[in-house]
């Protein structure tokens, strides 16, 4: 099949879905929904005019790049004074929600998949325990919705793919070859360290550069009209691109650098996120209409009662308990703890980590690509169907308690 015939198909659908994307977004049924759909008709499924490899170099790439474009625009926006205040929930997400989330995932995996090594299994958990915001940007971009509960989600679901990344390497070590007990307790103590220090490092220095740089030349008027486009997608990518090759994070390079950014940058800070956003949803299509066409018609085969009960439970369970665990203690009302536990949608994170297993050739591929697959399916229509209706009650059940959350 002609690499030109799969671009024609891909853009033909970007031009359509464009001319209608504003009507739908009022909708529930969201973007990634109708890129998934579509690619799903125009894969060997059905239409049979794609056909890729989910192996392929290129959807890695896409993946990657699509999620750190993202993050960075994403945290960028982020609102540092409401952060500041209620940084305490997303610390409690991140260092004691994402570990539980991580070992009750590997739990439920361990009852249901009979004949998965434990490092399979613990791999599994870990591709599914990071969220993703722009599945639920009807609830993090709903003013509505208060700002104390809004920042910590965007947070969590920006900060713990990146976290979740060194600990993905681990077990992905483990499971593929024989490491000595020295050699497993020294990886298990500096990795981790290494890929976020350096990461973290990384965004922290490209943003402070970036932003008196912008600064600087907005002063001057070097800097108007289309080439404003420009600077925030290099910086994601400098951010990314810089932090891999240090051999720390890009996803925590990515976020923790629009964090950064964001909170230097006033004046002209709306116009030039705005570009990065465009660029992100057009990345954010490309990668869910090709996971359509890639993975989920291929692994209908592959859906078992083991799959499908794994998927709800890690989308309902395994990521709720954890939320109502690690708020022990807080003043956080019973439906703001659901709101938080529900809002978990699974995405780019963890359609990034298939791609980074599958390469390793692991005995268990099949179920690993499954579950992830059908998790992420379920997730795009749970989430979005209901990101808009529940976001529009809770924030009415938080307007009649004047405000207490």
């Amino acid at each position: 099949m002609s690499e030109y015939q799969i671009l024609a198909v891909i853009a033909a659908f970007a031009f359509l879905y464009s001319l209608v994307a504003s009507r739908l977004e009022r909708t529930p049924i969201n973007g990634a929904l109708v890129y998934v759909v579509c690619g799903l008709i125009c894969g060997p499924t059905l239409l049979d005019l794609i056909k890729m490899n989910v192996q392929e170099e290129g959807i890695k790439l896409l993946a990657e790049l699509t999620l750190a474009v993202v993050l960075f625009s994403d945290s960028a926006n982020a609102n540092l004074r409401v952060l500041r205040r209620v940084e305490q929930l997303p610390i409690r997400l991140l260092l004691i929600g994402l570990p539980l989330t991580i070992a009750l995932g590997f739990g439920v995996g361990y009852l249901l998949f009979d004949g998965m090594s434990l490092f399979a299994i613990a791999l599994l958990a870990t591709m599914l325990a990071p969220t993703d915001a722009a599945l639920g940007k009807a609830v993090v971009t709903n003013e509505a919705v208060p700002d104390s509960i809004r920042e910590p989600l965007n947070v969590e679901s920006g900060l713990n793919d990146g976290i979740c990344v060194p600990v993905l390497l681990i077990f992905l070590t483990l499971a593929t070859e024989h490491v000595s007990g020295n050699g497993t307790l020294s990886m298990l103590i500096q990795f981790p360290l290494k890929a976020i220090g350096i990461g973290a490092l990384v965004g922290v220095i490209f943003a402070i550069f970036g932003s008196q740089l912008l600064k600087f030349c907005f002063q001057r008027k070097w800097l108007a009209g289309t080439w404003m486009q420009v600077p925030i997608i290099a910086l994601a990518l400098m951010c990314f691109a810089t932090a891999q090759w240090l051999g720390g994070s890009g996803f925590i390079a990515s976020f923790v650098g629009g964090l950064i950014f964001g909170g230097l940058t006033h004046e002209h800070k709306k116009e030039v996120l705005q570009s990065a956003e465009g660029t992100g949803d057009t990345l954010s299509l490309l990668t869910w209409f090709t996971f359509g066409a890639v993975a989920v018609g291929p692994q209908m085969e592959h859906l078992s009662w083991q799959v499908l009960v794994y998927a709800l439970l890690s989308l309902t369970v395994v990521r709720m308990l954890p939320v109502f665990l690690c708020v022990i203690g807080t003043k956080l009302q019973t439906d703001t703890k659901l709101f938080i536990g529900w809002f978990g949608p699974r995405g780019l994170a963890s359609i990034v980590f298939i791609v980074i297993v599958v390469d390793k050739n692991l005995p268990e591929n099949a179920t690993l690509i499954a579950a992830v697959t059908w998790t992420v399916v379920l997730s795009i229509v749970l989430h979005g169907i209901t990101a808009n209706p529940l976001s529009k009650i809770y924030s009415q059940r938080v307007s009649d308690r004047n405000g207490v959350t």
